[in-house]
């Protein structure tokens, strides 16, 4: 039995890896589609200059850059180089690089024909001092790189490499395994004692932040790093895997640095705007831990209650990242009066589409400014009770006595009725009403309410209980006993605690508790009934034929 428990449990665990493997492959693939939809977005748009040089690329590897001449371009002249090399990697015959001179030029010869001809604008790019040298060492450097790619097509090195890839695999599968208990355990604690957040403090355990954004987002980052690298090496083990690579690469390479974007006088690529996103994440990150620090370290020391304390924790928030927002991009050169028409049609869509959540918001700082509910106040909404748990820039988090979390919109707080227990002064009156029978002695009631009253730890002294006759019942005198507490959110548990206690103090008097009944009067005629004398001739009758029947 135990051999099939660990059995189960081991199929359990592989299939949570393969679930979170699943889930970072959908990372990989979104990623991807996301490197694409740059490419088309930018391609069409965008005129670009033909470069003044190119490099001649064998199997994914750049061999050497050649540049323009009067009768083809850089790109032309490194593509018909690249395609001769190509036709040699796949001959059978012995490599025959010689030299010749054409035009006072020195000139490449590949097995008899006309390779490339040095130029001094080729000479310029590599600065030798010659270009007879500059022919040598490039004959050297091609026969180098063609006799190295003919020796990757051998069956001995394609061996060799698929081994080496499936070493590759098995060590990236353990790095990924590795971070994953780095990231959520040694980092996880350590960014946890960096924001001075309460690891016990169960309200704030499942609770987004910004720094679990950051730990999430950077242990993707290392494993997208670790396979994305080995998916490189993988491919650039195999030469025809390695053309591949190197055409992505150089896809990827001038999608992420081509200065593509103008804000205002300025141009940005789409890597500066994903190091500036980092930067205002870290700023979020930094506006939380100054925060907290200032909470726990601080305003605790002052003795404001709760509310207060978070009211100003998230004003010093707010203003750490809007200031912190401001410097960064006035400091990346971005002109915020570019930003303008930005501005103004944000504004529109806010007026159009985005007009619940601006009231929301809007609503969301008359609450912390005004504070007619703050954060720790019990509180009556609809059909809820509950602790107010969390005040955000859209909804407020209320935590009922049943311990579940209901988010409602800020708006609402304003536009229905709120019943605060809490709000300035949490005493509060609580009332239990009380029927008992005719028979009692409503004074002797009066006196039994009070003791029980007196008894519970949980009801004030000072203001002192009060009892009310309220009236005459359809079956019982009725009572209300009205008692203050100082502890609204614990008014169920001293309900049912004052009830206890008035039903055996009701039971050691003898003072009964009616239950709703009914008097049923029945007026009728003269007993025994007379009959008339035809009734009395049919009952005879009827009475005669059924004994004659049986």
């Amino acid at each position: 039995m135990d051999g099939v428990d660990r059995m189960k449990s081991r199929c359990e665990w592989a299939w949570t890896q393969l679930c979170c493997s699943r889930r970072y492959f959908r990372g990989l693939i979104l990623l991807a589609m996301a490197i694409a939809l740059v490419f088309l977005l930018r391609l069409p748009g965008i005129a670009q200059e033909e470069p003044n040089k190119a490099s001649v690329i064998l199997d994914g590897r750049p061999v050497l850059e050649v540049a323009a001449t009067d009768e083809l371009t850089a790109q032309e002249r490194a593509r018909v180089i690249s395609e001769r090399l190509a036709e040699a990697v796949t001959a059978s015959g012995p490599l025959d690089i010689t030299q010749d001179e054409k035009n006072k030029l020195p000139t490449l010869l590949l097995d008899g024909k006309q390779l490339l001809t040095i130029t001094t604008a080729d000479q310029n790019l590599d600065s030798y001092s010659t270009l007879e040298f500059q022919a040598d060492a490039w004959s050297q450097q091609i026969e180098r790189v063609v006799l190295e790619a003919r020796n990757e097509r051998s069956q001995g090195f394609l061996q060799r490499s698929g081994i080496i890839s499936l070493g590759v695999l098995l060590i990236a599968a353990i790095a990924h395994w590795l971070s994953g208990r780095l990231w959520h355990g040694y980092l996880h604690r350590l960014l946890q004692g960096l924001t001075f957040s309460d690891p016990t403090d169960i309200s704030d355990s499942h609770t987004p932040s910004a720094s679990n954004l950051l730990l999430k987002g950077s242990l993707f980052l290392v494993r997208l790093g670790v396979w994305g690298g080995t998916l490189l090496y993988i491919t650039n083990r195999f030469p025809f895997t390695r053309q591949w690579s190197y055409r992505f690469i150089d896809a990827f390479t001038n999608a992420f640095t081509l200065r593509s974007f103008v804000l205002g006088t300025r141009s940005f690529s789409i890597l500066d705007l994903l190091f500036l996103l980092g930067l205002l994440l870290g700023l979020i990150v930094v506006s939380s831990a100054a925060t907290n620090i200032l909470r726990s370290r601080v305003l605790r020391i002052t003795g404001i209650n709760r509310g207060a304390q978070e009211a100003v924790a998230i004003l010093a928030k707010y203003t750490l990242i809007s200031l912190g927002t401001i410097v960064l991009l006035q400091v990346w050169g971005l002109d915020l009066s570019s930003l303008a028409i930005l501005a103004s049609a944000l504004g529109v869509g806010i007026g159009l589409g985005l007009q619940n959540i601006a009231k929301d918001f809007g609503s969301g700082l008359v609450l912390v400014f005004e504070r007619p509910i703050q954060v720790g106040d019990f509180v009556e909404f609809g059909e809820f009770m509950g602790m107010v748990e969390r005040i955000g820039a859209r909804s407020t988090e209320i935590k009922t006595l049943d311990q579940i979390s209901i988010i409602v919109p800020n708006s609402r707080f304003l536009e229905q009725e709120v019943i605060n227990w809490s709000h300035r002064n949490p005493i509060s009156r609580i009332r239990l009403p009380v029927g008992v029978a005719y028979a009692a002695d409503p004074q002797q009631v009066r006196q039994v309410l009070l003791e029980a009253s007196r008894d519970n730890a949980s009801v004030l002294s000072t203001p002192v209980p009060q009892v009310f006759f309220r009236g005459f019942g359809d079956s019982a005198l009725d009572f209300e006993l009205l008692v203050w507490i100082a502890e609204p959110s614990k008014q169920l548990v001293i309900k049912s605690d004052l009830y206890f206690a008035i039903e055996a103090q009701l039971r050691q008097h003898k003072i009964e508790i009616p239950f709703p009944q009914r008097d049923l009067n029945l007026r009728t005629g003269n007993f025994p009934i007379e009959l008339s004398a035809e009734v009395q001739k049919f009952l005879t009758q009827f009475s005669q034929q059924s004994k004659n029947g049986r």
